[in-house]
């Protein structure tokens, strides 16, 4: 949306903000939302058909057990889709949260009831093992130039194994690490009092990488990236620090989704972290973020991660009660299926993007005018925010006059040349 001076000094007002917001909200839902409607409305359609089927499916406690389900990975995606939003990808997000909760778990000795007091402890060192994994990560793709997918399989199997041996070394026994099942630690990261607090985190979280993706110079640089690496180097930007940043963003929230991991799963062994990171980057790519990096949604990883949910524990009800089929390979196939169609539209739009487009003359007209009728809503809106202002007043009555001339191009011109267009 194009920015109009201001030259009536105002403050916008609430009418004008909101608006704004609105026109906003509708230009993205032209452009880049289409995918994220599609998916609300497969959302809406599974979760109907599966409650249709089990109606116990709409519970309140089974969507207590999908919330728990979806936050973890819903933070790990966010985490991955800042580095698949520079074309890398990063296999070892998985064994990593899962890795960082046993790691500390164990020393700090978490299963031990007289030791409860060291729970605490266990925040900052699993934020601060997913955040030094994610800046090896970055190291070795940035410094070492190694392939993403090399790098990280090889740190994958590294947090598996290492933090098995210091779990084992320092327990002295190869049994899951216990963390407590009720306290504090759950009402902040899970269940406070039946409410599934997690999902405020991960409303929040969200809108912190939007900010952070779209708002900052960290995020316009990470899609620089993605977009065209070499062009975004030769512009005198460090390629490497921000792409060690995004690895990193990517280590640090998988510490942070081991915390909400662990809040609702207690019992947990280094096995458990098999197969996260897969559903994570799913999550990402039916979300809509680009494969090559360069783009990224990040409503649409949120809402990538809520289908998966949806179709499991969908499935997993659905295949309850003796049926020889088991739900999980259902998943794995379906899941599979909806990954491909992803990745696969997203590379028909980019080759619909790389053709050339001959823009007719009526389009032109069309789009100018439409922006022209945009500039001039806006300059309204800070013209009926100035307060006791003659010239504003005036100023609305010229702007209202401008528009309906305008509209009536739309309405009279562009259809006629458009007729012309058809003649020739």
């Amino acid at each position: 949306m194009k920015q109009v001076n201001n030259q009536f000094n105002s403050k916008l007002n609430a009418r004008g903000r909101i608006r704004q917001t609105f026109a906003r909200i509708g230009n993205y839902m032209k452009t880049g939302g289409k995918q994220n409607i599609v998916i609300v409305f497969a959302t809406i359609v599974l979760f109907a058909l599966f409650t249709l089927i089990n109606p116990s499916f709409a519970s309140s406690g089974m969507l207590l057990t999908m919330s728990k389900a979806l936050v973890p990975y819903a933070i790990l995606a966010l985490g991955v889709t800042f580095v698949i939003a520079t074309g890398g990808i990063d296999l070892s997000i998985g064994t990593v949260c899962i890795g960082s909760a046993v790691f500390a778990g164990a020393i700090c000795k978490t299963g031990v009831s007289v030791e409860d007091g060291t729970l605490w402890l266990t925040i900052p060192v699993i934020l601060l093992t997913g955040l030094a994994f994610g800046l090896i990560n970055g190291f070795l793709v940035a410094k070492c130039k190694i392939a993403p997918f090399i790098a990280t399989l090889g740190t994958m199997l590294v947090s598996r194994g290492l933090t098995s041996v210091i779990s084992e070394a320092v327990r002295k026994t190869s049994s899951a690490v216990k963390y407590p099942t009720t306290g504090w630690f759950q009402k902040i990261f899970t269940n406070y009092n039946g409410f599934p607090v997690g999902i405020i985190w991960v409303l929040v979280l969200t809108v912190i990488c939007m900010v952070v993706m779209y708002k900052t110079k960290i995020g316009r640089y990470i899609l620089a990236i993605g977009s065209n690496e070499e062009a975004t180097r030769l512009s005198g930007i460090n390629v490497d620090k921000y792409k060690i940043i995004a690895y990193a963003i990517g280590g640090f929230f998988a510490g942070l989704a081991a915390l909400f991991y662990v809040a609702s799963n207690p019992s947990l062994t280094i096995a458990g972290g098999n197969g996260m990171e897969l559903d994570a980057i799913a999550g990402v790519y039916i979300g809509g973020t680009s494969t090559t990096g360069g783009s990224a949604s990040v409503i649409g990883t949120i809402l990538g991660s809520l289908i998966l949910v949806v179709i499991r524990q969908g499935l997993n009800m659905a295949l309850a009660g003796g049926s020889v089929v088991s739900a999980t390979n259902i998943t794995y196939a379906v899941t599979g299926v909806i990954v491909v169609g992803a990745v696969l539209l997203d590379v028909l739009k980019k080759k619909a993007a790389a053709k050339v487009k001959i823009e007719k003359p009526s389009d032109k007209l069309l789009k100018d005018t439409k922006e022209k009728i945009e500039e001039l809503k806006i300059e309204k809106d800070y013209a009926l925010s100035a307060k006791n202002n003659p010239e504003a007043v005036a100023r609305v009555k010229e702007i209202d006059a401008e528009i309906a001339a305008l509209k009536q191009v739309i309405k009279v011109d562009v259809p006629a040349l458009k007729a012309e267009e058809k003649k020739k």
